[in-house]
C-alpha cells in the first residue's frame, strides 16, 4: 500500500492532526508528517508536493486554519489526491472550511469537517484501497 503524507502548516495543528494517524497505522500505511506553512515556507510546501508522487506517496492530508491555504497550494503541485482538513484557528473554522471548499475549477481538494482528522484517514484509506483494486 502506498504511503500517506500529512502536512500542518503549524506545529500547533499537530495535536488534532494526530488522531489520524493510529487510523493509517493500524491499516498498514506508512505514513511522514511534516509541518510547512504555505505561507511562511512556500517553497518547501511546492518541493514536498511536486515529489509526493515519486516518493511513493498515494494521498496527502493536508491540515489547516486561519486562511487554509495549505491544501490548494499542494493540491496545485501534485496529481495526487489532497484531503483538507479545515481547523477551528479562528471563526469557530468556518474561515478555514470555506477557504478549502472554494477551490478553483481544476485544482480539487477533497474537504472532511472542521477538525475531523480521523475521517480524512479513513477517506486517505478508501482511496487508497480504490488504487491497488
Amino acid at each position: 500500500m502506498k504511503k500517506v503524507l500529512v502536512l500542518m502548516g503549524s506545529e500547533s495543528d499537530r495535536a488534532t492532526m494526530e488522531t489520524a494517524l493510529p487510523i493509517l497505522r493500524d491499516a498498514g500505511v506508512e505514513i511522514q508528517v511534516e509541518v510547512s506553512s504555505a505561507h511562511r515556507q512556500p517553497d518547501r510546501t511546492a518541493e514536498l508536493a511536486r515529489s509526493a508522487e515519486s516518493a511513493g506517496f498515494g494521498v496527502l492530508i493536508c491540515a489547516a486554519g486561519l486562511s487554509a491555504a495549505l491544501p490548494g497550494v499542494v493540491a496545485a503541485h501534485t496529481r495526487l489526491p489532497v484531503i483538507g482538513v479545515p481547523l477551528s484557528a479562528a471563526l469557530g473554522g468556518l474561515d478555514a472550511l470555506l477557504s478549502i471548499v472554494q477551490m478553483p475549477a481544476g485544482v480539487p481538494v477533497a474537504c472532511v469537517g472542521i477538525d475531523n482528522a480521523r475521517n480524512a484517514a479513513h477517506l486517505a484509506l478508501r482511496i487508497l484501497q480504490l488504487a491497488e483494486s
